[in-house]
């Protein structure tokens, strides 16, 4: 069973920036690939980003590319989702996901979800 615990959302500007972070405390992040989905509100959910389990294979959706960028430190079994240049429709909430490998990830094939952390970004 893997915990999975997201961290760092708030309210921010457009433009501005935020930092998320996803903790497990139960199993080593470095056993499987990692992702973040979103859902704004009244939408189904989104694929965002996600990493293979070694790392440095890094996937994003359209939207974010170029703005957005996953990264994970195994020892700490944490995971950040760095958001720059924040838009407004960026307003949703971000969950953390483990997944067989980032390609599956990013094809909607994942494991352990956390429970989400707000965002919301305000014009």
């Amino acid at each position: 069973q893997v915990h999975l615990v997201e961290t760092g959302g708030g309210l921010v500007q457009t433009g501005g920036s935020l930092r998320l972070s996803c903790t497990t405390s139960r199993r080593t992040f470095g056993n499987y690939a990692l992702g973040w989905f979103r859902q704004a509100p009244g939408k189904d959910r989104e694929f965002v980003a996600a990493s293979g389990w070694s790392g440095g294979n890094e996937i994003y959706a359209d939207s974010v590319q170029g703005r957005f960028t996953i990264s994970r430190d195994n020892g700490k079994n944490t995971m950040y989702l760095q958001m720059d240049s924040l838009k407004v429709e960026d307003t949703a909430v971000y969950y953390c996901v483990t997944g067989p490998s980032g390609p599956a990830i990013s094809k909607n094939v994942t494991n352990y979800w956390g429970q989400g952390t707000q965002v919301t970004v305000s014009s």
